[in-house]
């Protein structure tokens, strides 16, 4: 049996099956809710709404020059979750109480742990928020999941392509060693190593994913991709750290999605670790050329390259392709092509559209109960 048609086989296995994603309101999160409930999966989110999300984006609507824009990506992420009739509970993570009480109620097969702080330069400058909602989210989220009172069957904990830190010969597998540079890197190692030691004491299955530099519809993280659009769409002049050599491996959200999915389907990515990203590293340059061709006569403007900041590259994915069928298909060329084509079709809209907390896109999704 082919490796894809033992994909296909061990994905249907998961129709029916409970799956939680906590910090599931976010990108990542609720491109995987979507993705999960269209192949029958019984998806629930629990989410705080706070971190990088509705209600910080809120405070800054009238400071920040993309507020009214994020706000309308979170509004639509929500509108959406709630047309799927995705289940979802407000809940800060860092409350362990809070957080059992509510993994208790919803009694899921399988855990996706995505709360965090998401940004390498948010996590330097205020490092015991990043502990607070990264570390002590992932503690309590850990402890919940092996309470007798459940049967989680695996743990997903989403890591980074920063723990390994620069890139010694521009390419990295799952056995380079790992050598992270500043709190980010740091915390996500730290975190990897907590859930290995789950596994050791307490016999908790787990699934390590390595993701890098992502993009996609409904992102507010303002990753490099993201802004250079932004700015492109309001005719300023792009910013690249660096002389645009730098090689990252772009990865697009719906590749990623499909990854986690296959890691869930298989038996064979329990306790294991995967690189999930496109497996090609391509330069800021490259992605620049990409938006030249759609915004002909932007200005680009370079900076200084961040210390802080690893040489990376490509993430081997071949462990992930040979175990569970993992199949990513859009290089830049084809994903970051879409992404432009998405914010071109819907700018207007996002710019125009109404933001007003009242109109209930929030409240409506409180609820408890599986669709």
């Amino acid at each position: 049996m082919s490796v894809e048609t033992n994909f296909q086989t061990e994905q249907s296995a998961l129709i029916g099956k409970k799956v939680v994603i906590i910090g599931g309101a976010g990108f990542i999160g609720h491109n995987m809710a979507l993705k999960m409930k269209s192949l029958g999966v019984e998806v629930a989110v629990i989410d705080s709404l706070g971190v990088n999300n509705y209600y910080a984006i809120e405070r800054e609507r009238y400071t920040n020059p993309n507020g009214e824009v994020y706000l309308n990506f979170i509004k639509q992420r929500m509108n959406l979750l709630h047309q799927a009739q995705v289940p979802f509970i407000e809940a800060d993570a860092r409350d362990y109480h809070a957080l059992s009480e509510a993994l208790e109620d919803l009694n899921p097969d399988y855990i996706v742990h995505l709360a965090a702080v998401s940004h390498a330069n948010r996590s330097n400058k205020d490092p015991y928020s990043t502990f607070d909602h990264s570390l002590r989210t992932l503690e309590n989220a850990l402890d919940a999941s092996r309470s007798t009172r459940l049967n989680v069957q695996r743990f997903v904990y989403f890591s980074s392509s920063m723990v390994y830190g620069t890139f010694a010969d521009g390419i990295v597998d799952e056995e380079t060693t790992c050598n992270p540079m500043g709190i980010y890197g740091a915390l996500k190692f730290a975190g990897e190593k907590m859930v290995i030691a789950y596994n050791q004491v307490f016999d908790l299955p787990y699934t390590i994913v390595r993701p890098s530099a992502l993009y996609g519809e409904r992102c507010v993280s303002r990753r490099v991709g993201q802004a250079l659009i932004e700015n492109a769409l309001r005719g300023n002049t792009l910013t690249i750290n660096g002389d645009g050599t730098d090689c990252l491996d772009f990865t697009y959200i719906q590749d990623l999605v499909g990854g986690v999915i296959a890691a869930l389907a298989s038996p064979d990515a329990a306790n294991e670790v995967f690189n999930l990203t496109y497996g090609q590293g391509r330069s800021l340059n490259e992605m620049v050329e990409i938006i030249r061709e759609h915004f002909p006569g932007v200005e680009v403007r370079h900076n200084d390259r961040d210390s802080l900041m690893p040489e990376r590259g490509t993430l081997s994915v071949e462990k992930a392709k040979s175990l569970i069928g993992y199949r990513p298909s859009h290089p830049l060329d084809v994903g970051f092509v879409d992404y432009i084509n998405w914010y071109k079709d819907n700018w207007a809209s996002f710019i125009g559209a109404n933001t007003d907390p009242e109109d209930g896109q929030v409240v409506y999704l409180k609820r408890r109960a599986w669709a």
